[in-house]
């Protein structure tokens, strides 16, 4: 076993203390920046880019948390930010401006914090593969700290990731949360700006490694294929171990920006018409979304 870098960086979007939603039981999240997905249906389109500081933003923070310095670079000063979210609105270039370089020994000392309070970490995007050496540096040490050890490591991905990466990551990761988005490739290109042949290839390569949590089907109405396409969809579905989940995503349009903000939002008589389809042809555990949640975003 390698030693473990302390000194690799990421740079991370924000750290999210506890979430039960992004993984077995109750969970710190942190969320990278930086996507090689452009999906329109992103309801974080401000993590797909990193900040090219063009100053865009400066002028609109009602704090002056925002300034350029000599360099004409954007420098973001947390104590006065009231993290109103006006620079990530404003920004056409679908980044932020308040994104921290965390090196692998801080992010430990966070999770040091509260390790005794949630069950596992989990780091998510963006898309967190994009910083491999970071990931995999941060999940050795985890697996190698006497007092973090017992924390589960899991990956919220877009797919994207090769199968080579999938198995450097292996030995410290002990789940995987995929998103597929559509099935046709050419749907899927449109919908993401990418083909999604490398997304099916990580789903099976993760079921080959035993590494597979979740797998999170993506329903919009009248664009997506994955209703359309319910047939073909369930000869993979079934291709999973049991244990698999199915989470189902209905889509709505908080936090999106450009054409997809027009598109019907998938309220929950439709999430749970497509649940009842899937359940026809898999008996795998199916997690719909909150029907109070969906009700209160219509």
């Amino acid at each position: 076993m390698s030693a473990v870098q302390f000194n690799k960086k990421g740079k991370v979007s924000r750290i999210l203390p506890f979430s039960c939603v992004d993984g077995p039981g109750n969970r710190l999240v942190i969320f990278l920046q930086g996507c090689n997905f452009h999906c329109k249906s992103c309801h974080n389109p401000h993590t797909i880019n990193h900040c090219h500081h063009c100053g865009e933003c400066v002028e609109h923070c009602p704090t002056g948390a925002l300034t350029q310095d000599a360099n004409n670079q954007v420098v973001w000063r947390e104590e006065v930010c009231i993290h109103c979210d006006t620079c990530t609105d404003v920004c056409s270039f679908h980044s932020n401006p308040k994104i921290k370089e965390w090196s692998v020994a801080q992010v430990l000392e966070r999770i040091r914090q509260q390790h005794l309070f949630i069950s596992g970490v989990t780091v998510s995007g963006g898309e967190a593969t994009l910083q491999l050496p970071f990931v995999l540096a941060l999940f050795q040490a985890i697996k190698t700290d006497r007092a973090l050890a017992h924390l589960s490591c899991f990956i919220d991905s877009n797919g994207s990731l090769t199968t080579h990466g999938w198995e450097k990551l292996a030995p410290y990761t002990d789940g995987v949360m995929i998103d597929l988005k559509a099935w046709q490739s050419e749907t899927h290109q449109w919908l993401t700006g990418r083909n999604n042949h490398r997304v099916i290839q990580s789903i099976t390569h993760l079921v080959e490694l035993n590494m597979l949590h979740e797998l999170r089907l993506l329903h919009i109405p009248g664009k997506s294929d994955l209703d359309s396409e319910l047939t073909a969809l369930c000869e993979l579905l079934q291709t999973l171990p049991s244990n698999v989940q199915i989470r189902l995503n209905a889509f709505q349009t908080h936090g999106v920006k450009g054409e997809a903000r027009a598109w019907a939002k998938c309220d929950y008589a439709e999430i749970e018409r497509f649940a009842a389809r899937l359940r026809q042809h898999i008996a795998h555990p199916i997690i719909l979304p909150s029907k109070t949640v969906l009700d209160h975003l219509r």
